[in-house]
């Protein structure tokens, strides 16, 4: 077999799609978020952008604690953890952020990973596959990283209709009530925007003795009184048997954790190939961390400031005419619907109006609803927001796309 001309012709096939992801070759700039330099080539000159998809929702990678507490660290500890937690790993910055996410959710336990894929691949993989003939129930939407977990786990495995607490009922009823049973759903759905009715799920988990996990990545630190996300805002946290979270988000670091009772975060801890064969997270990113979840517990009104930003941002896109997909959270998702147009649409805006906004296609989002996904945050002000408004109605005037009715 040409091994090289099969990997040319499935790229091909990629960039013929419209679905060839290329990366955006960015420098940060720490004090002036949102704003960045691009790179249209290695050998470029940089030119200074306004990014408009970041997940560092709240613009906490450049806050001015977090980052002498990384420097206070760095210096303290050095470069990296040494080992797997098992084996030299374990700095007492792991324990002291382990023990701060556990009371900030309300748990006995947490449990850190390197990221919130592996935090969510390893332990529903290993809860699915340990506990004795498991069925898992998944939610339509839920992230690749939960579905990759619930898939290497081999074991059955349910889809419910998306955020249908209905559908899942009838699912886990027409199973052996004997049988162990785990429900995996996320709280805010990142592509689309919209929040689990997590009562209601909790509902029929109970009623049929399933366990409870909550993917909570794109709420925490952003939702609730402290910021512990969707379920401490809606006062359901005791009622869920794991909530996993992430770093690499509001709070602007890298890494994933798990949160639950005692005995089920040591299983994990015990039990999971993902967690126990990888390096520790390095110190400096967990001081970081700390640094950033005390931030998070007081930041009430940074929280209404961002929330404001993503009403604004969604208004003016609205009265200027164009296709948002309407959301509950801070996520404001706009339909191209065609991955070619997406993806010119997102150059254009980078190279003519110096916007940066990743298309995002297929396999992300089902086809047909290819999309640009803004994510406002509390530094974006209004020139940026009308900035974006006419730039992005320019593009949908270029591409003769049709507006919102």
């Amino acid at each position: 077999m040409d091994f090289e001309q099969f990997f040319r012709d499935r790229l091909g096939d990629l960039r013929a799609e419209g679905r060839y992801r290329v990366f955006a070759d960015l420098e940060r700039q720490a004090g002036r978020f949102p704003r960045a330099r691009w790179r249209e080539r290695p050998d470029a000159e940089a030119r200074e952008i306004t990014v408009w998809c970041s997940n560092d929702y709240l613009g906490l990678g450049q806050h001015p604690a977090i980052l002498r507490a990384m420097q206070d660290a760095l210096l303290h500890y050095g470069a990296g953890a040494g080992g797997t937690r098992n084996i030299s790993g374990t700095t007492h910055e792991h324990v002291l952020l382990e023990r701060a996410l556990a009371d900030w959710h309300g748990k006995e336990a947490a449990l850190l990973f390197t990221s919130g894929f592996i935090s969510n691949e390893a332990t529903l993989g290993t809860l699915a596959r340990q506990l004795p003939n498991a069925i898992v129930y998944s939610d339509a939407q839920n992230h690749a990283s939960m579905i990759a977990g619930i898939r290497h786990s081999r074991v059955e495995y349910h889809i419910f209709r998306h955020n249908d607490a209905g559908h899942l009922r009838e699912l886990l009823a027409s199973h052996d009530p004997a049988r162990p049973k785990i429900v995996a759903f996320e709280s805010v759905y990142s592509m689309d925007g919209d929040i689990a009715p997590i009562a209601e799920i909790c509902d029929v988990a109970e009623e049929f003795g399933a366990l409870t996990y909550l993917d909570e990545v794109h709420a925490v630190g952003m939702y609730g009184k402290q910021g512990a996300g969707i379920a401490e805002r809606d006062g359901l946290s005791h009622r869920l048997t794991i909530i996993e979270g992430t770093m690499g988000k509001a709070f602007g670091l890298m890494g994933g954790y798990i949160a639950g009772s005692a005995a089920m975060v040591d299983f994990i801890r015990s039990f999971a190939p993902g967690f126990i064969f990888t390096t520790a997270l390095p110190p400096v990113l967990v001081a970081g961390a700390r640094a950033s979840l005390e931030i998070l517990r007081g930041a009430s009104d940074l929280r209404r400031q961002h929330q404001a930003r993503a009403q604004q941002l969604r208004q003016s896109l609205l009265a200027a005419g164009l296709p948002v997909m309407l959301s509950e959270s801070h996520i404001v998702p706009v339909r191209v619907g065609n991955p070619v147009a997406c993806k010119a649409i997102s150059d254009r805006l980078l190279r003519q109006h110096d916007i940066y906004v990743q298309p995002i296609n297929y396999p992300t989002v089902p086809r047909g609803t290819e999309r640009l996904r803004f994510t406002p945050s509390p530094d974006h002000d209004d020139r940026m927001i009308s900035t974006a408004t006419e730039a992005l109605r320019a593009c949908w005037r270029e591409h003769a796309l049709p507006l919102a009715s």
